[in-house]
């Protein structure tokens, strides 16, 4: 009997209610309530459910980011399953090939057909440089505060890349959920910045039917692009170069398979172990603290401001055209591809249902990937990381 006693209690003290902190049952909420806006809401389910996971299963069960080293302090033989995947991130090998998915999956046609939509993508940085700012005041070390100010590019893969090049590990994990939840909250977040900074008149605007792009200008313009870039940005080759990659094997014609690779299964698993591995960083002791309300208000500043400057450089567009464009186009060049998009064309459709303007915001969209992954290389060449 007392055999029997001494089992049942040993099982007893193994469960998770015995290990866990009250901080540990606040992530689950949390964990729990974004696991609500994937799959009750729908905002990006496919980033937000994997991510919420991996945020639920560290808080159930720490070990499972168990390091190598502290395995091998406790006598295991291995580390805890996520912290393996998480090694990706650190490397930059999952961003990397988000973005060729990226690249694979995305139609850069806009973009070539009106240049001047680099500008409104560039434009839309300036929150992310205005948050950088921001960052120093409050504490952050210069390259703590560049990994943070890259939130404002809602571009959840270069944050994470960044976060990993400039060896703010630790930061890695609220740094990426305040990206991803601000990408799934574009459709919240940017339509009251539109509407504030613009008249009814501008948003009714109907802009002219885009030139068709010949095939190859679709060809030379990802290999000019990487030539042009990664020569002044070394650093960015990992990036734009795997995004200029994947929309090459798209566009060329003749890597079909490869171009169906990257931007269906490859880009999916990708996606799982990315997602899950960021979600576990998330332990109680790694986010419930000042450090990771910083992050987020930062993040939401610098969101906020990027879209803003979008919009006001589309006003400044406006005027020198003759009122040919409309200014709803700049919030896309935040990188949130296609979803910044969509939301220029949701509020120009709401002024006028006879409006289209998706294609015409995909140009800032795609610029504004471009023009994030170009920041993070400016940030990494200003502290000579590779």
């Amino acid at each position: 009997m007392e055999y029997i006693l001494s089992t049942l209690g040993n099982l007893v003290h193994q469960t998770a209610f015995f290990n866990l902190t009250w901080g540990n049952f606040v992530m689950i909420l949390v964990a729990c309530f974004f696991l609500y806006l994937a799959i009750g809401r729908g905002y990006e389910p496919l980033l937000l459910v994997p991510i919420a996971f991996g945020m639920l299963l560290v808080n159930l069960y720490p070990d499972i980011m168990k390091t190598i080293e502290e395995a091998a302090a406790d006598g295991s033989t291995s580390a805890g399953l996520l912290h393996y995947f998480f090694l990706g991130d650190e490397w930059g090998l999952w961003p990397s090939l988000i973005f060729l998915g990226v690249g694979a999956m995305t139609d850069f046609g806009p973009l070539i057909a009106n240049p001047m939509s680099f500008l409104l993508g560039a434009a839309a940085q300036f929150g992310i440089f205005f948050a950088y700012l921001g960052a120093i005041l409050l504490g952050f070390n210069d390259q703590a505060a560049a990994a943070v100010s890259i939130i404002g590019g809602a571009d959840g893969p270069t944050s994470i890349f960044l976060a990993g090049k400039l060896g703010q590990t630790d930061l890695m994990g609220p740094i990426a959920v305040a990206a991803y939840s601000y990408m799934s909250l574009v459709p919240i977040i940017q339509p009251p910045i539109m509407k504030l900074l613009t008249t009814e008149k501008e948003r009714k605007i109907k802009m002219e039917q885009l030139r068709p792009v010949s095939k190859l200008e679709k060809i030379l313009f990802p290999i000019i692009v990487t030539i042009v870039v990664v020569l002044i940005l070394p650093s960015t080759a990992p990036l734009v170069g795997f995004l200029m990659l994947g929309n090459l094997f798209r566009e060329c014609g003749v890597t079909k398979q490869l171009s169906e690779t990257a931007s269906n299964a490859m880009m999916y698993i990708i996606v799982i172990l990315l997602g899950t591995s960021v979600g576990a960083t998330t332990s109680a002791e790694a986010f419930l603290n000042l450090t990771t309300i910083k992050i987020v208000v930062l993040g939401l500043v610098a969101f906020v401001v990027g879209t803003g400057t979008g919009v006001l450089f589309g006003k400044l567009m406006c005027k020198l055209t003759g009122g040919k464009v409309n200014p709803l186009i700049g919030s896309a060049g935040v990188s949130a591809v296609p979803m910044a998009a969509r939301v220029s064309q949701k509020v120009g459709a709401e002024a006028d249902p006879t409006n289209f303007l998706l294609m015409h915001a995909m140009g800032p969209n795609v610029a504004g990937v471009i023009g994030t992954a170009v920041a993070a290389g400016v940030f990494m060449a200003i502290f000579g990381v590779a």
